[in-house]
């Protein structure tokens, strides 16, 4: 399924094969051109290395990384314009199965640079087009017919200029309706909104935590208190958030579990695709009848691996899993 499609119009099925388990949605997806250089300069030119070219966003990124832990993911995203028809060509030749849905507006490109002296990466990333009532209406259609077939839903990245800030609320609703699970892992107003509607699993790091209690979270403690928050609001039938170098905190209504991060191996290089990473070993794990915990513990060790990697390229399989029996897992009182 991938060429792009007219509005309101879903692709052809991909032949007798059963779909797979877990669709993503990424709403304002990116071409992301990810260059190697010395040092950035502030007078004249600074020659870079073009490293990788490749389609990104959130959910395209998940559905990247679930194929990377051995599971299937068909990802449903806007395609605009030229650069559209290039995340487009992308995704045909890296063999990721996909919906796309044509938006009048021009598909946005980012850039990753990575600094080879300082060891530095810089993510530069546009704001993207914006979309008419009428678009998003037809892409929350598409998404529902589309929902059916999947168990897991994952709804991930920014939202697009003119999008209202609950749209996805309107997701979660059809989602539910299609009778699908949501994952969901956005930021600030979108997600604020977002929590008028019940999803099966909330990812926020700790800027996004932050954003919504209205005070900084550090620690464990700050991690619970979110979480807490999030579950007696029926928001979330499981809370993940997340604490950087620390690891993360998974609760659910059965009690709170520490994840701690492990030691990497290596110097860290970027953290731009560890929370997709993290959303990507987790719903392949629910999939294959994980537990929750279990699953998150895999989470954290992703994210651990995928910060040895440059810009936004996902985790390697093998890193990641070695780093899983270092994860410690301590089990909250009360």
């Amino acid at each position: 399924m991938s060429a792009a499609e007219a509005p309101g119009r879903p692709a052809a099925g991909s032949g007798g094969e059963s779909p797979p388990p877990v669709l993503t949605l990424t709403m304002n997806p990116t071409v992301d051109i990810c260059c190697d250089i010395d040092h950035l300069v502030a007078i004249g030119k600074t020659r870079a290395q073009v490293r990788y070219v490749a389609a990104g966003g959130g959910g395209i990124n998940v559905a990247r990384g679930v194929a990377r832990f051995g599971g299937r993911a068909t990802a449903v995203h806007t395609a605009g314009q030229e650069i559209g028809q290039r995340l487009n060509r992308l995704l045909d030749e890296e063999g990721i199965d996909h919906l796309a849905f044509r938006i009048t507006g021009e598909t946005r490109e980012a850039f990753v640079l990575f600094e080879t002296e300082s060891r530095r990466s810089y993510h530069i990333v546009p704001r993207g087009p914006r979309l008419d009532d009428d678009e998003a209406r037809y892409c929350l259609d598409l998404l529902e017919r589309a929902a059916g077939a999947h168990r897991y839903v994952v709804a991930s990245g920014s939202l697009p200029g003119g999008l209202r800030d609950d749209f996805y609320t309107a997701v979660a609703r059809r989602v539910r309706r299609a009778g699908s699970r949501l994952l969901l892992d956005t930021s600030g107003p979108a997600l604020r909104e977002s929590l008028h509607e019940a999803v099966f699993l909330r990812r926020c790091n700790r800027s996004e935590a932050s954003y919504l209690v209205g005070r900084a979270v550090h620690t464990f403690d700050d991690a619970r208190t979110v979480n807490e928050q999030l579950l007696a609001a029926g928001a979330a039938e499981i809370a993940i958030t997340t604490l950087g170098e620390l690891g993360a905190l998974c609760s659910t209504g059965q009690g709170h579990m520490e994840l701690h991060a492990p030691p990497l191996p290596g110097e860290p290089l970027s953290d731009a695709g560890a929370g997709d990473g993290m959303i990507a070993a987790i719903v392949t794990r629910l999939a294959e009848g994980d537990d929750p915990v279990d699953a998150c513990a895999l989470g954290v060790a992703a994210a651990a691996a995928s910060m040895l990697t440059p810009g936004t390229e996902p985790c390697d399989r093998e890193v990641a899993e070695s780093l899983r029996p270092a994860v410690r897992i301590n089990r909250l009182a009360g």
